[in-house]
């Protein structure tokens, strides 16, 4: 992820407003690999300003997403992870601890599910992930 300073060049740029929420934002998140949900950002924003809302921070977070900075992941069935490392990448979710973490997979050719034809012909893949699900390293020591 970029730094904060080149994330506020990157919204006056897009003509967005940089307010001292945002800001407070886009330092939250850098250097982060924990793959943190909004409400984990909106509790690190707080300690600085108790007042910002969740509101906030969620459309914080969605511009980032939309200019391509962050990758809104959802790695189970509870809350959407914001994943400052948008290079291409997988995940593993640890079933124990949830600890997510970024993994790197070969790509699969697409095998139709039935029938076993190779889908290589007319299909447009634009993006993909796989996640993988277990116990990690710690959980497993």
């Amino acid at each position: 992820m970029r730094t904060p300073d080149d994330l506020t060049a990157l919204f006056r740029a897009n003509q967005l407003k940089v307010t001292p929420q945002r800001l407070a934002v886009f330092e939250a998140l850098h250097g982060d690999d924990t793959h943190p949900t909004a409400e984990v950002v909106h509790a690190r924003v707080r300690e600085r300003m108790p007042t910002v809302s969740l509101r906030t921070v969620y459309q914080a977070l969605n511009d980032l997403v939309d200019l391509g900075e962050v990758r809104a992941v959802s790695v189970d069935n509870g809350a959407v992870r914001f994943d400052p490392n948008n290079s291409g990448h997988d995940h593993f979710v640890c079933r124990d601890c949830g600890r997510v973490s970024d993994v790197t997979a070969s790509r699969p050719r697409l095998v139709a599910a039935t029938g076993g034809e190779v889908l290589d012909e007319g299909y447009t893949v634009d993006t993909s992930e796989i996640i993988f699900r277990g116990r990690c390293a710690a959980c497993n020591a």
